[in-house]
């Protein structure tokens, strides 16, 4: 299975400048996954990492295999639109070698835990073949809206504190 950047975004609620990848080429549900990024002079970090020498943040590269698991989680939601994948974890995240405009990241993605709410992936990016990156990552399922405490937990605190010790 295939899926192009509108597709893609039906799963994330990522969007520019912050959506890290381009186009799904093999997805084989809850087992694997592998997706493109391609890597454009006009990425909006390269204007401060670093002025005359772009390389992509490390951490991007990390967020954009995070992506590519959430695009594997995300398809399993049948209530989506109401849920959000978040990163929870990196284990033995290695940077091999620099990212940089002109490149294409192939971010492959195999699952190595895969439940209702919590999935555990292994990934890597590679350039032209080569290990740019690699980790195994972890992520949850949550709402999407977060909900309200309760007026009256939040005041009785505040109010004990203001007033004082009891004399």
């Amino acid at each position: 299975m295939m899926l192009n950047i509108q597709e893609i975004m039906d799963l994330l609620p990522h969007r520019y400048p912050f959506l890290l990848i381009d186009r799904i080429v093999e997805f084989e549900p809850r087992v694997r996954l592998v997706a493109l990024k391609n890597v454009t002079i006009n990425e909006p970090f390269f204007q401060g990492h670093f002025p005359g020498h772009p390389i992509m943040p490390g951490v991007l590269v990390i967020e954009a295999m995070a992506q590519a698991g959430a695009v594997i989680m995300m398809s399993e939601m049948p209530d989506r639109e109401t849920k959000l994948a978040v990163f929870t974890g990196i284990e033995r995240a290695k940077f091999r070698r620099p990212v940089t405009p002109g490149d294409q990241l192939r971010i492959e993605v195999e699952v190595l835990q895969f439940k209702s709410r919590v999935g555990r992936m292994e990934a890597r990016a590679l350039v032209e073949g080569k290990l740019a990156c690699q980790a195994t990552l972890t992520c949850q399922i949550v709402p999407k809206a977060r909900e309200a405490a309760a007026p009256a937990a939040v005041e009785a605190p505040v109010a004990a504190t203001e007033a004082g010790p009891a004399e």
